[in-house]
């Protein structure tokens, strides 16, 4: 299994940490290691002091596929679930200075947590899907998938360009604005629409 994450798939994220919009789907892994094992606390990394939330939709690939045309994306995934990628922002700034991969920022142990998965059936377009993330009660970011820069489709046609997708792969289809950081003690917890599918509490 292999999580795949978009980044800058939402226009006011990107502008909100003042990055470009791309003509292309900004691509990055994160391993199978940066799952949250379920009920476990995310523990701050003691290699930064900044760690950020970003709240995305997670699509589940459901079976093998190399070279997936965009009209036929659909028939690769029956759920979607939430997700938080946990980046060092402070790492990943350092990084990006010096014009070197994202992944120490991204890809460390338990940066990718994930909640309860939906079947896709439920949702009249998976094209217009509400989601949000609270933070100690508080919302703190908003997103519907109507925003994505690239749709899940278009994203699972670019990926299996390059990338075999496999049953079971994830991928992390971007976060919108609102990022922020966390620290011990908060609690979060992710919803799509109002079904209450995660909660994280950091220490």
């Amino acid at each position: 299994m292999k999580i795949i994450c978009v980044g800058r798939n939402y226009a006011a994220h990107a502008a909100e940490l003042k990055n470009p919009i791309s003509a292309e789907p900004v691509i990055f892994m994160k391993p199978e290691t940066a799952q949250l094992l379920p009920r476990m606390p995310f523990f701050i990394p003691d290699f930064s002091t900044d760690i950020h939330h970003e709240v995305e939709l997670v699509v589940k690939i459901n079976r093998t596929g190399k070279h997936i045309q965009e009209h036929f994306a659909n028939t690769y995934y029956d759920e979607i679930g939430i997700g938080i990628d946990f980046t060092a922002r402070d790492k990943q700034s350092q990084l990006k200075e010096k014009s070197l991969p994202w992944e120490l920022a991204k890809a460390f142990d338990g940066s990718a947590p994930t909640g309860k998965f939906l079947n896709k059936s439920i949702f009249t377009s998976v094209q217009n899907i509400n989601f949000h993330l609270e933070k100690n009660g508080s919302i703190v970011q908003q997103g519907n998938s109507s925003n994505m820069l690239f749709n899940i489709d278009k994203i699972i046609a670019f990926v299996s360009s390059y990338i075999t997708l496999k049953k079971g792969d994830l991928i992390f289809t971007g976060t919108p604005e609102g990022v922020g950081k966390v620290q011990a003690n908060d609690v979060l917890d992710a919803f799509i629409e109002d079904q209450h599918l995660l909660t994280v509490k950091i220490k």
